[in-house]
């Protein structure tokens, strides 16, 4: 979680911002990870149009709190995704674990890929999708 400074409106590092981690299993989240990763994410790349690509490997998904349900629990609003500009300055400690996983998938994509074009002579899907022209 992140909240502005004391009379501040940003909620970035820069401005002052108080930023806090919570476990995975904490009460105070473990609401909205269990319903965002087990009900949520299979819907967020076919509402983007791309149902057959994964999710990237690092990004990050801001949610604004809502208001309370009708049994008093916090609700959420998805406020953006972001996967090109992560803030992980908090994170540093991870950098090396995501080293790692970035290798493995790397890999494993690579291996997938060929037996994909080996299996279809159209080709893969494209690693990076067309960007738009400015």
């Amino acid at each position: 979680r992140k909240r502005p400074a004391d009379g501040g409106i940003s909620a970035t590092l820069a401005a002052g911002a108080k930023y806090w981690s919570y476990d995975p299993h904490a009460p105070e989240v473990v609401d909205l990870i269990d319903s965002f990763i087990n009900h949520d994410m299979a819907k967020v790349m076919p509402a983007l149009g791309l149902p057959n690509m994964p999710v990237p490997l690092i990004w990050t998904a801001d949610f604004i709190m809502g208001d309370k349900n009708a049994g008093g629990k916090d609700t959420y609003l998805l406020g953006e995704f972001n996967c090109s500009c992560v803030g992980i300055t908090k994170q540093l400690h991870l950098c090396g674990k995501v080293a790692e996983a970035a290798i493995s998938l790397a890999k494993e994509g690579q291996v997938h890929l060929r037996k994909e074009a080996a299996a279809d002579p159209v080709g893969p899907l494209p690693i990076l999708l067309p960007q738009p022209e400015r």
